[in-house]
């Protein structure tokens, strides 16, 4: 995919930068792989706000991913690939032989009419999917399991992937984006290559209407507020600095770390690089 750029001919068209999506399926999605995608606005099941700044948007529906990938043994061949509005990535529409269809993430360099299976009997090959142990290291995988069978939960957005470093017993060593190295079950699946749409982090809306398709409301900045509402609020005039930056409750929103799952340190070889 590559970059759109408009002649400046408002203002909000001078800085738009879009992905040209003219290479993807422009029809409607596979009906029988699509649900209802009613949006919260913010809301929890009470009703209340526990997101703030989130509402409206233009209507989706919702796209049925397998992200289990548990059909093998049966080849299927790649039909489409299409935009989808609920993730960053593309999606393809695969087809097995027994004429089922489904929903996978589509992967980079991944083209329209390639066979592609899953399964220990696999090619090592883009958009095949394999058991960790099955695939050799060094290799970049994406829709990675972290329990055997519970579904790809590690690197499903745009152009991300995982690198597989080693193997450690019953265990594979794979390296994250953020730098961190972490065991996982050997017996997880996981599908080959990089996810498409790497461009995605280069893309600007351009206004503030494109916003709110997206169904992202305004934002108010916390220095802009009383005291009574942001702990950033109040001072005369413009005053933003002499406080450390916090959320609106009190959190710190510069690097804190909030990991707090003591049960599954002992998968982690070696922590995330600190930002400076």
């Amino acid at each position: 995919m590559t970059l759109k750029q408009y002649k400046p001919y408002t203002k909000s068209r001078r800085g738009t930068i879009l992905i040209d999506r003219s290479a993807l399926w422009r029809g409607k999605p596979h009906k029988a792989l699509t649900t209802l995608n009613n949006s919260s606005r913010g809301r929890n099941n009470l009703g209340r706000i526990t997101a703030r700044n989130i509402g409206g948007g233009h209507k989706q529906k919702y796209r049925i991913i397998d992200f289990h990938r548990r059909k093998f043994n049966m080849k299927a061949i790649v039909e489409r690939i299409e935009y989808d509005p609920n993730r960053s990535c593309h999606i393809m529409l695969v087809k097995f032989d027994d004429e089922k269809k489904y929903y996978y993430l589509a992967p980079q360099n991944i083209k329209i009419g390639e066979k592609i299976q899953n399964g220990p009997n696999s090619e090592i090959k883009i958009g095949n999917c394999l058991e960790l142990k099955d695939i050799p290291v060094g290799m970049n995988v994406h829709n990675v399991e972290i329990q055997p069978g519970a579904g790809g939960k590690i690197a499903r957005s745009a152009g991300t992937s995982v690198i597989i470093t080693g193997n450690d017993g019953n265990y594979t060593l794979v390296k994250m984006t953020s730098g961190e190295i972490r065991k996982i079950d050997s017996r997880s699946m996981a599908t080959i290559g990089v996810l498409s749409n790497p461009d995605q982090k280069n893309i600007k809306i351009g206004k503030a209407g494109r916003s709110r398709w997206y169904g992202r409301r305004p934002h108010t900045r916390g220095v802009a507020m009383n005291p009574v509402d942001h702990p950033l609020g109040g001072g005369e005039g413009k005053s933003a600095g002499g406080r450390h930056p916090v959320s609106r409750t009190g959190q710190s929103a510069k690097g804190l770390k909030t990991r707090d799952n003591k049960r599954t340190d002992k998968f982690i070889i070696r922590r995330r690089g600190k930002k400076r």
